[in-house]
């Protein structure tokens, strides 16, 4: 029995590690990917996860192979592409740890999961099942992705549901929205930007975006993150902002993928459904998956950068302004 599986990209995210002798900026090797990120943090907090995706017959994708094992993620619903290479993400820094990507995809093995090599036993067998629309923004994973998120909820599984927005992936904005608001039809969780529910809605004032969300697709529990101001959020009908824990930033890489697997785990470790928490439950789990994810922007990369239990208990004991 899994606690969660996530359908997805795992891929390798160069990021941006000193300067060469010669005056060039050195890249070290990190895993990436937004579910495989999610499920990482599932699994360091000592939930069983599994994953679903593909990656290339290469070095890199043995290493990713690799990563999630010694991560404790079963790897069962992992294959291997012999004809296309695993997707490359290079990480641009900015001085506030923020980033920007060059993908290396076109296309990456992530891009070419099938319908067919969709492991239905592992969503079958977990409680919660994650995704993302990176995955969606090319085909044949677009449809394996959204079949395995309308298999999970047939089957009656908690849905999470990610829109990431990276703009190069998608041959058009309007395409982009398109999808990714099919994926919502699927969704019990959500989390989402402040930038990308704008994106999705074409409204800014959170309430009514939010509320055009929860009243279109039936969501009832949304999640806005907001960088270093925190998290909006929507719970049924009532809304409420939980502030963020102040870091000096390394890195956001990974940051709302710590965020959003410490919700997920506060919600698969709880003893009742999250329909019935009160704000109180729900503005303590939003604490705890910020000090998650601001603990994640110490270090550079997003897998290696997650927090062990012990030191996102610690950083609660800390006083948010």
């Amino acid at each position: 029995m899994m606690d969660a599986v996530a359908v997805g990209e795992l891929l390798i995210d160069f990021v941006p590690n000193g300067i060469s002798d010669n005056g060039n900026v050195l890249f070290e090797r990190n895993p990436g990917g937004a579910p495989a990120n999610v499920l990482a943090m599932l699994a360091k907090l000592g939930l069983h996860t599994a994953f679903i995706g593909k990656i290339g017959n290469d070095p890199f994708g043995r290493f990713l192979e690799e990563t999630l094992q010694l991560s404790k993620i079963n790897t069962s619903g992992l294959v291997f592409d012999n004809d296309v290479n695993t997707t490359l993400a290079f990480v641009h820094l900015q001085e506030n740890g923020e980033r920007s990507f060059s993908f290396y995809r076109k296309p990456g093995a992530d891009l070419m999961l099938t319908v067919e090599e969709i492991n239905v036993q592992l969503i079958e067998s977990a409680r919660l099942f994650h995704f993302g629309s990176v995955s969606m923004t090319g085909e044949p994973a677009r449809s394996a992705t959204l079949y395995a998120a309308k298999h999970a909820k047939q089957q009656g599984k908690l849905v999470s549901y990610d829109p990431n927005l990276r703009e190069s992936l998608w041959s058009s904005l309007e395409e982009a929205k398109e999808i990714m608001l099919q994926g919502l039809v699927y969704t019990d969780i959500l989390k989402v930007s402040q930038e990308e529910l704008q994106f999705l809605t074409g409204e800014a004032d959170l309430g009514i975006a939010s509320g055009w969300i929860a009243e279109t697709y039936g969501i009832e529990l949304i999640f806005v993150t907001q960088g270093s101001e925190g998290c909006y959020y929507r719970f049924h009908q009532q809304v409420g902002h939980v502030p963020a824990f102040q870091v000096n930033a390394v890195d956001t890489t990974g940051a709302g993928d710590a965020f959003f697997g410490s919700i997920l785990y506060r919600i698969l470790a709880a003893s009742t459904e999250t329909s019935l928490w009160t704000v109180a439950e729900i503005e303590a789990a939003i604490r705890f998956s910020n000090a998650a994810g601001a603990l994640t922007t110490l270090k550079k990369g997003a897998i290696p950068a997650l927090p062990i239990l012990e030191n996102i208990v610690e950083k609660l004991s800390e006083v948010v302004l």
